[in-house]
């Protein structure tokens, strides 16, 4: 234990040296708050800058509360987790590239702690700059729209939660496997965009998927309930999330054993 909190520290002293613990918050601070303010004052924003024939009345009426969530966590999908990818893909794939992850893992370094020390890394401050983010939303969204059951936010950036989850350990793993950070970047963008194409465009086939779990954060929002086999969604991403956690410290154990033994 002494050893993975050794690790764990590491990591933390590492991002925040790289200012990734100022940055990454930022990001989400002002996709959060541009939501709630852009759908409250975008009429006199259209009225100003649109370049609209004098006389011209605008009429746009204002989004609801859960209307607003729903679009700050379309923002956060599309932006924050670019964001996310990008600063996560080099993880493990640039320390192997420069050498340093031979310093550490020369030593008696279990490299089952050195992968979960990272992953529980990439999960606090990824989960630290939603809550961070969304909160930021939600009481611009009172402040400006209209009160949401708290209860129902709650519930879910939970299940929003769990998504990023899903995101952090896939880029983890493609990091840990692959050597190109830019391969990382681009399958973790991809499987992503894929996920949430087909879960929108065949729900009845993607029921399973972590896609999904989109889908059942807006309709707590609207509704204050989830949709069919959420429990089924939910299984399904925890199950894949330790099975890739599981394959890739097996495989990385392998290929790295072989290479310092070489």
């Amino acid at each position: 234990m002494n050893q993975w909190m050794t690790l764990f520290k590491k990591e933390i002293k590492e991002s925040v040296r790289n200012f990734k613990w100022v940055w990454i918050p930022l990001v989400f601070l002002l996709l959060g708050i541009m939501q709630p303010v852009t759908s409250y004052f975008l009429p006199d924003i259209l009225e100003n800058f649109g370049g609209l024939p004098d006389g011209a009345v605008i009429n746009i009426p204002l989004p609801t509360g859960p209307q607003v969530l729903a679009e700050t966590l379309g923002q956060f999908s599309q932006i924050g987790l670019l964001v996310l990818v990008l600063a996560f893909m080099g993880t493990v794939a640039s320390e192997r590239n420069n050498g340093s992850i031979i310093m550490v893992l020369v030593k008696p370094v279990s490299y089952v702690s050195y992968l979960t020390a990272k992953w529980a890394h990439m999960t606090l401050l990824a989960l630290s700059s939603f809550i961070v983010g969304f909160g930021l939303s939600v009481y611009y969204t009172f402040l400006l729209i209209e009160p949401v059951a708290a209860s129902d936010v709650i519930k879910g950036m939970l299940i929003y939660s769990l998504w990023i989850l899903f995101i952090v350990t896939l880029v983890l793993c493609l990091s840990a496997l692959l050597k190109s950070t830019a391969a990382t970047a681009f399958i973790s963008i991809g499987v992503t965009i894929v996920l949430n194409l087909l879960s929108s465009f065949v729900p009845d086939l993607m029921r399973w998927s972590p896609g999904m779990l989109m889908d059942h954060t807006q309709l707590m929002f609207h509704t204050g309930g989830v949709g069919e086999f959420f429990l089924l969604s939910i299984l399904v991403t925890v199950l894949i999330i330790i099975t890739m956690m599981t394959f890739t410290c097996y495989v990385f154990q392998r290929k790295e054993m072989a290479i310092h033994t070489t």
